[in-house]
């Protein structure tokens, strides 16, 4: 036999442990020989500690013994019961073998048993359905006499009955016998469908009805809603579904009364693209909605469950059947005043009170979340088709004022005149007005639309600006070729120049916002070549007078003393009285225009090879009249007003000291002088010059010219040419032979 420290080596390990610790505590507390003093205490104090330790380990060992044996007994019993159910469970199998033959008999019992509860299922009902058609004539007078409420519920309990019967037969498999089951409960469609009839009546006349007799719209509700409590609760078993169902009602009852609201109004066969009929068609559209939303809004909301939300329904249909309605008579053609009514009703209108904002109807009927009447892009179509139409319109009025403008001007007396004298005409007033007006229409509706009309506007202007301009061109070529026709010529020439004015200072505000009232660079360019081509009119005319006066220059009768520049100066001052008959802007311009064709006919008619100065005495009278006539010529233009600084008759002064000379070999440093002073001279100016003077040699001319060539001259920016507008007469080549045939 193994002793106890063999078995348990654990226990002999703990052991040897517990000896190693308490011999290493003692030698470290009874290391000195006082400490073996209380050696006693010591010893007694650890032998309780050692009692203390031993009886608790006794008590838990005790507790774990006395619940093994708790646990062994339990377990004891457990086996018996098990034994006991084993020994019970064979003997119940050994009575049910013996029982098998007798449950075959039980299940023939059942079998009758279930025959017999159909059979009394069916005598229970045999009575309902043999009275089923006496039901549905009965059904069908109650119906005629507008009973629906009676009339439904006996409905409701034949399609019960018919139904549980097809249930019956469908959990059975016997669908072979539905049909004869359908065939006899035929009466049950006609029946429906006189029925809904009646309903769909009534909620077609419903907006009257509430007004009159709402008991019958009610009661038609209540049965519409029996109707869809009766679908919901076949879907949720969903086991089986009668023929007819779900019959969807309430999605049929909006159905008609979206048709309802949605009738005559919206289904005109015929549209008026005119702006009168349009109107009334709107104006009756208007008070269509505001009466039947007050309708359905005070009374019918009444007569419905609060699930219905009829006022949203309604308003909801009314507003997608006037999109769909705007766009159908969008397709049509209409004329300016349509396409404006149009707009101003779907942006404007619709949403002010006089409709969908009508103090009736708020705040139960919003409209906007309901998205616009009319998209933005319908919109921005819509706005094009009037500009194009309103184009059309100012185009054709434009053309007709312009036509009875260029009458006026054949007319027999002057043109009016404005309280300070200066001639005018309705022209700009008009013309201003009109595209004002349409600019200022167009605001009404949106800023879109008011900033293509006010382009369109100047587009037009620039145009009609154009056709101003062709008019006066060939109003200036039937003067051309009578010039007493028109007899008042000039006059409306300065007209049309002071209605320039007038338009150029009306254009600006035309724009629509005051902040941004810029010219665009185009209309501004047309109406400066207006303007200029009144000018050149007005010039050409006062050319026309003086080329006779100027052809006799220069000669030796004018040299001699002639009257002839006074002649000028009166033909200067008649125009210039008649120029003063135009606004100051334009009056300074002319005048100084004037004064440069004056300057340059004068040395054009130098410059014609007419007359050389036989002698030093021709050229000093040459001299002398050249003084007095620029001299007189400048004073006259001065006294109009035009400053001397800008007078091109200083070249006539300068020109005149290069024939004083009395040196012709000085000529060529007075000319350096002169081409400085007057860059746009040429060659050919020079050549007539000296020419003029009659004392020039080829030397010295040839030096001249060579000084010329060898000083090119650029025209300065600001510089205004004179000379260059002035053509000399081609000297005539030398020729060798003899005029006549070639040997």
């Amino acid at each position: 036999a193994s002793s106890p420290d063999e078995e348990w080596p654990e226990a002999e390990k703990a052991e040897k442990l517990a000896r190693g610790a308490a011999l290493k505590w003692a030698s470290g507390v009874f290391y000195r020989p006082e400490k073996l003093e209380g050696l006693g205490q010591y010893r007694s104090r650890e032998m309780q500690r050692n009692s203390s330790i031993q009886s608790r380990l006794k008590s838990t060992v005790q507790s774990y013994l006395e619940g093994v044996s708790t646990g062994l007994e339990q377990l004891r019993s457990a086996a018996q019961e098990v034994q006991s159910v084993c020994q019970d469970l064979g003997a119940a199998r050994w009575a049910l073998l013996d029982s098998a033959d007798r449950f075959q008999g039980l299940q023939q019992m059942r079998a009758l048993m279930a025959e017999h509860v159909q059979l009394a299922s069916v005598v229970q009902v045999l009575p309902q359905l043999f009275s089923v058609h006496e039901v549905f004539s009965h059904t069908l007078q109650l119906l005629r006499g507008q009973h629906l409420l009676e009339a439904h519920a006996e409905l409701m309990m034949m399609e019960h009955l018919r139904d549980d019967i097809l249930s019956q037969l469908h959990l059975r498999g016997l669908s072979g016998a539905q049909a004869t089951v359908l065939s006899y409960f035929g009466g049950l469609q006609e029946l429906n469908e006189s029925l809904a009839k009646q309903l769909w009546d009534i909620v077609g006349n419903s907006l009257q009805l509430v007004r009159e007799d709402p008991v019958l719209f009610v009661t038609a509700v209540r049965i519409i809603e029996r109707e869809e409590k009766i679908d919901d609760t076949l879907l949720l078993e969903a086991t089986f579904l009668p023929p007819g169902r779900p019959k969807g009602w309430r999605q049929k009852f909006y159905h008609v009364l979206q048709e309802t609201i949605t009738g005559a109004p919206f289904h005109a066969t015929h549209m008026d693209a005119e702006g009168r009929g349009l109107a009334r068609h709107l104006a009756a559209l208007q008070k269509d909605i505001v009466s039947k939303l007050r309708v359905v809004k005070d009374l019918m909301v009444q007569c419905v469950p609060a699930h219905y939300n009829i006022l949203s329904v309604c308003t909801a249909t009314y507003h997608q059947a006037l999109t769909s309605h705007l766009q159908d008579i969008l397709r049509e053609d209409l004329d300016k005043q349509a396409l404006f009514l149009l707009l101003e009703w779907a942006l404007r209108v619709y949403h002010s009170p006089e409709v969908m904002g009508h103090p009736d109807l708020l705040p139960e009927v919003d409209v906007s979340a309901l998205g616009p009447l009319m998209s933005p892009e319908l919109v921005d179509q819509t706005e094009r088709k009037y500009v194009v139409k309103v184009k059309a319109s100012v185009l054709e009025w434009m053309q007709r004022t312009l036509e009875v403008e260029f009458k006026e001007w054949f007319r027999e007396e002057e043109p009016e005149t404005d309280h300070q004298g200066f001639f005018q005409s309705a022209l700009p007033v008009i013309v201003m007005q009109m595209l004002n007006e349409n600019i200022q229409v167009a605001s009404l509706i949106t800023d879109s639309l008011q900033q293509k009309v006010y382009n369109m506007a100047l587009e037009e202007l620039e145009a009609f600006l154009g056709r101003l301009r062709e008019a006066l061109v060939h109003c200036g070529k039937e003067h051309q070729k009578d010039r007493t026709v028109p007899k008042y010529y000039v006059s409306y020439l300065l007209a049309m120049l002071n209605n320039h004015l007038a338009l150029s200072s009306s254009v600006s505000s035309l724009h629509p916002d005051t902040a941004r009232r810029e010219v665009p660079a185009s209309l501004q360019a047309a109406l400066d070549r207006t303007q200029k081509k009144a000018c050149q009119l007005l010039l050409e005319e006062l050319l026309l007078d003086l080329q006779p006066l100027c052809l006799q220059l220069p000669s030796r009768r004018w040299l001699a003393g002639s009257q002839l520049v006074s002649s000028v100066c009166e033909v200067i001052d008649k125009y210039a009285k008649d120029f003063s008959r135009v606004r100051k802007p334009v009056f300074t311009l002319l005048l100084t225009e004037s004064e440069l064709l004056v300057a340059s006919q004068y040395l054009r008619a130098l410059m014609q090879k007419k007359m050389v100065c036989r002698s030093e005495e021709e050229r000093g009278q040459l001299c002398d009249r050249l003084l007095q006539d620029a001299t007189q010529l400048r004073e006259l233009f001065c006294g109009l007003g035009v400053d001397r600084s800008q007078q091109s008759l200083e070249a006539v002064f300068a020109l005149r000291e290069l024939i004083c000379l009395k040196d012709p070999a000085l000529l060529s440093l007075e000319v350096l002088g002169f081409i400085t002073k007057y860059p746009d001279v040429s060659d050919e100016h020079i050549s007539s010059l000296l020419d003029l003077r009659g004392d020039v040699s080829k030397e010295v001319r040839h030096m001249v010219l060579e000084m010329m060539a060898q000083h090119p001259q650029v025209l300065p920016e600001s510089y205004r040419p004179i000379f260059s507008t002035i053509l000399v007469p081609a000297p005539e080549l030398p020729f060798c032979l003899r005029k006549g045939k070639c040997a």
